[in-house]
């Protein structure tokens, strides 16, 4: 939301917003712009007949005293998903969606476009590096950008946030069940991308991961005015832990590796196709590519001991994050730690999901915070069922984020890795401090 109403400033339009709480990098980015607000908290006298628009955020409750004053005045009111739609109605909408992967495609597109002087805005739900803003609307780009998100649009739209922007050029990176307190069955999460699919605009693309079941099922009930274009893990080697492109324009060495990264480089690759860049700009433009933030970023390295962070939080991810650093250094001891977090995560009903999700790991580990249980206000699970749903008899589990900096200090610094994988932090655990230990 942030990020949407500094955008919308830069734009040119006059931008006022509340909240019960701003916290950084939120609160000095508004500062800097100089749209923070005054007091904060809710007040009713924010909302007048002088506004154009009043757009909801998902922290908003629907009791929220300005939106019933906003609803009391008529005045429009918008989610997130419906303002960018209609800030960008009249340009080409490229909308990335898919259960993982969809910050790492997007992030490749906007480095080869910006590298090939392609004007666009965007949508990004993450912080990338070299952006002081994750939005940006101007009025003479004619292609969007938008990081499509399934979850629910605001308090009083419990439409999937990519059913609202109706995409000319759709890409879908695969299919694993998520947000379980949304969608309560797997069918019912795959209709939630039918449904997206249903809503390309007339003789749009559908660019899709030919590797996924899901995906191919449902590829058989896209209209006939759809254009597919399923892609699949690009063609390449590995040359001593670097990895080189296999392409018609030669061996081209990038900077990421792993399976699903190259298959997210195949599909960002079809989308620039249709975008009109070519390939040979293409790949001179995504060699020095380095990846998302934190997506399977490097925060540590001394000699042979690297350390590694990444988001993922959901069963195929972890798996996938986890077989590419070993299989990049199959020699390297690899310690894979893991924060069940989310509220799919956390549920017990759940939680077997994650079984063999870890299996090529040298030493594995799950933290989780009773806490943050509580928070959600989601039953306990104890040691016993997180050990039983990992399916590994090894597993070592930890509530406690000081003993779990404790057990991750003794991690060995030659020839080894370590990877921290959470959409959360830990419990507030101190990265610096345990890579310093550690080297």
């Amino acid at each position: 939301m942030h990020n949407l109403a500094i955008a919308l400033h830069r734009k040119g339009y006059r931008v006022t917003g509340s909240d019960d709480e701003i916290v950084d990098p939120s609160k000095s980015r508004l500062q800097k712009e100089g749209i923070l607000p005054a007091h904060i908290g809710w007040d009713e006298n924010n909302i007048h007949e002088d506004l154009d628009a009043v757009i909801l955020g998902m922290h908003a409750r629907i009791d929220n005293p300005e939106l019933l004053k906003a609803k009391a005045l008529n005045l429009p009111v918008f989610s997130y998903p419906e303002y960018l739609y209609e800030q960008t109605k009249n340009k080409t909408r490229v909308v990335i969606g898919g259960s993982h992967g969809k910050t790492t495609i997007t992030s490749m597109i906007l480095h080869v476009l910006n590298i090939c002087h392609f004007d666009h805005d965007y949508m990004v739900g993450a912080q990338l590096d070299g952006f002081d803003c994750m939005v940006k609307l101007s009025d003479d780009a004619k292609v969007a950008i938008f990081e499509g998100d399934e979850y629910l649009s605001s308090p009083i739209d419990r439409r999937p946030k990519f059913h609202l922007y109706f995409p000319n050029i759709a890409l879908l990176s695969g299919i694993a069940w998520d947000h379980i307190n949304v969608f309560p069955t797997f069918e019912n999460y795959v209709d939630q991308f039918r449904i997206f699919i249903s809503l390309i605009e007339q003789n749009g693309v559908l660019t899709y991961s030919a590797e996924d079941p899901a995906l191919l099922e449902l590829a058989k009930e896209v209209r006939a005015d759809i254009k597919l274009l399923p892609y699949s893990t690009h063609p390449h080697r590995n040359n001593d832990g670097i990895i080189h492109l296999i392409t018609n324009e030669g061996e081209v060495p990038v900077k990421i590796f792993g399976s699903h990264n190259l298959q997210n480089l195949s599909g960002a690759l079809e989308v620039c196709r249709s975008l009109g860049i070519s390939d040979s700009d293409f790949y001179s433009s995504i060699s020095d590519f380095s990846g998302a933030s934190r997506r399977m970023e490097k925060i540590a390295e001394h000699g042979s001991f690297a350390a590694y962070r990444d988001f993922a939080h959901s069963p195929s991810k972890l798996k996938a994050t986890v077989k590419a650093l070993k299989e990049k250094d199959p020699n390297h001891f690899l310690t894979a730690c893991f924060e069940l977090h989310t509220f799919s995560s956390l549920n017990k009903t759940f939680l077997d999901q994650y079984k063999d999700s870890m299996v090529d790991a040298d030493r594995a580990i799950v933290f989780y915070s009773p806490d943050t249980i509580a928070h959600k206000k989601l039953p306990e699970i104890s040691m016993e069922d997180v050990l039983n749903a990992f399916n590994r008899a090894d597993i070592e589990v930890y509530t406690s984020s000081s003993d779990l900096e404790k057990a991750l200090a003794k991690v060995g610094s030659v020839k080894s890795n370590l990877l921290l994988m959470s959409s959360g932090n830990f419990h507030g655990m101190n990265v610096v401090e345990l890579m310093k230990n550690i080297i």
